[in-house]
């Protein structure tokens, strides 16, 4: 392994450091690998990395200093004002809500440091206490491999294991770093150091009261999603976006309609039930010649000219901060940030998000019983319809209220058992991972430990199984855009995913759930909040394309590539996997809808370890 191997490869990182001489001898191993540097009102350096100009923001007000990293609109004349109310976070956090887009915000203010992540994940903040005595002091920064190279952290083989799990839905052990000493920040929390190093953590952000009805939050929803994407357009020459499903198309069709220049992608798909161009076609054609918006640029790229799931697994070197099951599908979904970079764009919209805020979970009923028993009931006859779910489980699930420590008991007791049922109702704190059949006793026994141990302490996300199970959904689905906007910055593109800025989840959660989320209607809220914004033959499309085609014939075309990961396998040397079982599933035929999930989590955590052996380390700027 190159030492300080992640601040020397990675296009864009940030480290913030306490404003004390402990943190002296970090900044002087890290500044060497920088091209940004700011410093406290003493001095000393505070926020030191690379990142793109135009990304961040600072500003200072006496002994007071703010900036801001991301998606943004902050002019410097109001990060100087926010820097005068940070001496109370409360009062910088007020302000900052009304910010639209999607950033990290970090304060100094007497020698004590705050660094707040967005409410969903996908502005994160890791940590680590580094040092003994005197000298001990609190380390943070965006990625977890910069933190753990800084200070020589060991790999934590019980986390990696935690990786293994077939859902990534178990809070709160899921996604957090895979070296020993570097945590992850919750969602919707700050962290603060004092001068002498100590930290503690802050929550910060709550999901709001789900009370609005949908009318007033389809509105609300509308003019977030809006400043969502204007605030990454405006004053771009050309910007890229996906059209397909949607929640894409109502991004697209947002963004079209701001004036912003957009280049449309659809992708066709081999399954001849994929519509997904059908429907793209007529929306650019509705926004160009019925409604006189354009002309338009729209590219459908074939289906053969895209890679099919798990392409090039023996040669994918990205330089991420830990395992993402997106690696399977790496090459397939960098096809259209590849073409938009040749088109010219530094910034690609996406729908992804939409899925987990819009279309909600049917475990919100669970809560709902006992406050409105009869339309649970009228809704949850439906859901029982639409996916047949067995009334006697539907009726066990409903009567079930252990807590959520008594859930994490449960998935530790039950971990090698065989997947829950296809028909299993979704009414529960989550689905229930299972470590795969490949899985060590030595894996299973780490996870089980650890689950047991968070067991007696561990809150839930919300109120509620609903409310629950929505966040810890797009917890994990904000993993994987960070992954993939880790990915295409080494294009120079950045990934917009604008469903998961803090305004528009709150515009979303907010709306009564027996409304937003329904049997009867295919996500009710987007389609109320985009009339007149996405053409009226669109708007209301209740289909969904997949890609289970793709992976099913990705497997019979790169099951080389697979096996091969199982020979001098990582995870095997570690413990963790018995490479023969790996092997023999591997090589027989696999369900696409059924049976590779476990596999995607695998083949990341090998193609993650193998990665951080042999990427070649770019020069220092």
């Amino acid at each position: 392994m190159n030492p300080l191997f992640s601040l020397r490869a990675v296009p864009a990182w940030f480290l913030v450091l306490p404003d004390t001489d402990a943190a002296a001898p970090f900044a002087r191993a890290a500044l060497p690998h920088t091209t940004r540097r700011l410093r406290h009102p003493s001095g000393r350096p505070w926020l030191v990395g690379r990142w793109a100009p135009s990304t961040a923001t600072s500003g200072g007000h006496g002994s007071a200093r703010i900036a801001v990293i991301g998606d943004h609109a902050v002019s410097p004349e109001e990060a100087d004002r926010a820097a005068d109310a940070a001496r109370s976070p409360a009062a910088l956090d007020r302000r900052a809500a009304a910010w639209p887009g999607n950033f990290h915000l970090v304060s100094t203010v007497d020698g004590e440091v705050r660094v707040r992540c967005g409410a969903i994940g996908v502005r994160r903040v890791h940590h680590t206490r580094t040092g003994a005595g005197g000298d001990a002091v609190t380390l943070a920064s965006d990625r977890a491999d910069v933190l753990a190279d800084l200070t020589g952290a060991a790999l934590d083989e019980r986390h990696l294991a935690v990786e293994l799990l077939t859902h990534d839905m178990v809070h709160p052990l899921s996604g957090q770093p895979v070296w020993r000493g570097v945590r992850m920040l919750p969602a919707g929390h700050s962290l603060t150091v004092s001068r002498d190093g100590a930290a503690r953590e802050t929550r910060w952000w709550s999901p709001p009261k789900a009370e609005v009805p949908l009318r007033v939050g389809a509105v609300a929803l509308r003019d977030a999603l809006a400043a969502a994407v204007q605030v990454r357009t405006q004053g771009r020459d050309l910007v890229t976006a996906d059209l397909g499903g949607l929640d894409s198309t109502a991004v697209y069709c947002t963004a079209v309609r701001s004036g912003a220049p957009v280049v449309a992608y659809t992708v066709a798909q081999h399954d001849a039930l994929g519509d997904d161009v059908h429907w793209a076609r007529r929306t650019v054609a509705a926004l160009d010649t019925a409604e006189g918006i354009g002309p338009l640029e729209h590219h459908v790229v074939p289906a053969d000219a895209v890679p099919m799931t798990y392409d090039g697994l023996d040669t994918l070197d990205d330089v991420l901060d830990g395992p993402s099951p997106i690696t399977v599908d790496r090459n397939r979904r960098m096809r259209l940030l590849e073409l938009a970079a040749a088109r010219g764009s530094h910034l690609h919209l996406s729908g992804l998000g939409g899925d987990e805020l819009l279309a909600g979970t049917p475990a919100r009923l669970h809560g709902l019983l006992t406050v409105r028993p009869a339309a649970t009931l009228h809704h949850l006859r439906g859901y029982t319809a639409k996916y047949r779910w067995p009334r006697r489980r539907v009726l066990r699930a409903l009567c079930d209220r252990r807590d959520y420590g008594s859930w994490l008991r449960r998935v530790a007791d039950h971990l090698a058992d065989p997947p829950s049922p296809v028909d299993e109702p979704l009414l529960d704190w989550a689905t229930f991972p299972r470590m795969p059949p490949w899985a060590t006793p030595d894996a299973v026994a780490a996870v089980r430990d650890l689950l047991r141990a968070q067991s007696g302490s561990a809150e839930p996300l919300a109120r509620d199984h609903g409310e629950h199970r929505e966040l810890a959904a797009m917890d994990s689905l904000s993993r994987t855009t960070r992954y993939i906007d880790q990915i295409s910055a080494t294009h120079g593109v950045t990934f917009a995913a604008p469903y998961y800025d803090d305004q528009v989840v709150e515009a979303a959660l907010a709306v009564t759930p027996q409304e937003r989320i329904t049997p009867w209607q295919y996500k009710p809220l987007i389609v109320a909040a985009m009339r007149g914004t996405v053409p009226e033959a669109v708007r209301s499309r209740a289909t969904k394309a997949n890609a289970t085609f793709e992976e099913e014939a990705g497997l019979r075309e790169h099951r080389a590539g697979l096996l091969a990961l199982c020979e001098q396998s990582h995870l095997a040397r570690l413990g963790l996997i018995d490479a023969r079982v790996l092997r023999a599933w591997c090589a027989r035929p696999l369900s696409a809808e059924l049976e590779t999930d476990p596999l995607h989590r695998t083949v990341a955590c090998e193609v993650w370890l193998r990665s951080r052996q042999t990427t070649p380390v770019s020069a220092d700027p």
